[in-house]
């Protein structure tokens, strides 16, 4: 995959750069990135690329033309098949559909946005899709493009150590989330809750993937209602979530 960032701020994602997976994934030449800054393609003294607002209207936005300039050169060693994103908390909120059709692409130019934006004609003229993080706003684009790219490089073959571990992530276990996980040692003192499952410790892998299963639904149903609404259960994940839900709340005194 080929991901082109244009940033004021290209200095910020060295951390990513340096550690984990995206460092493994840069490494293992699975993940080619590079950075543009819009500094670079203005012909102002002081290398000024924001303005203010026509109309008026508090704060300033990132001018069109070194932003234009920016995006040209980011296009120029990529092939054909291009996505280009504007991180912005006006675009569609991450999700794994989303990721899904993100991952079809194999190259992307994620421009991150400062101040109060960029100009609107950049978006309608160039951007293909605006992507957001969430319902709350950031200093600028540079955090969601990393959180982004930390997202999409899970999902390139080769990068973990084993494609089911990606598989069985939350919201990728098949739209729930993951279920509890154990380590050594097998009991730990001086707390209410210090075992692990026994059922984890029987080597029955049946038993510890239905197990496994149970604690999904249960979980999301407890802890993301609004992800299990829109989960169609199997007959199967129906018995299975309703064991659960009795045992709970036999457990919470809500049951006699």
């Amino acid at each position: 995959m080929w991901i082109n960032v244009i940033s004021l701020f290209p200095e910020m994602f060295k951390t990513i750069l340096d550690y984990g997976l995206i460092n493994k994934s840069i490494k293992k030449k699975l993940l080619n990135i590079n950075f543009f800054n819009p500094r670079d393609f203005t012909d102002h003294k002081n290398r000024k690329v924001d303005d203010y607002i026509y109309g008026g209207g508090d704060g300033v936005i990132l001018k069109a033309e070194p932003l234009i300039k920016s995006i040209y050169r980011a296009k120029l060693k990529m092939k054909n098949n291009v996505k280009l994103i504007y991180l912005s908390p006006q675009g569609k909120k991450i999700n794994i559909s989303l990721i899904k059709k993100l991952m079809l692409y194999k190259n992307i130019i994620l421009i991150c946005g400062r101040y109060k934006g960029i100009d609107e004609r950049i978006i309608n003229n160039f951007v293909d899709e605006e992507i957001s993080i969430g319902d709350y706003i950031v200093s600028g684009g540079e955090l969601p493009a990393m959180v982004l790219i930390d997202i999409l490089v899970r999902q390139i073959p080769g990068v973990l150590n084993k494609i089911s571990s990606g598989n069985t992530d939350s919201f990728f276990n098949n739209g729930l989330l993951d279920s509890p996980n154990y380590t050594r040692p097998q009991k730990l003192k001086n707390l209410l809750q210090n075992k692990v499952p026994s059922v984890l410790l029987s080597g029955d892998h049946k038993k510890i993937k239905t197990w496994k299963l149970k604690q999904s639904l249960g979980i999301t149903w407890l802890k993301r209602p609004d992800l299990f609404k829109k989960k169609k259960l199997t007959q199967k994940e129906e018995i299975l979530f309703n064991e659960f839900k009795n045992s709970y709340l036999k457990k919470n005194n809500f049951l006699e």
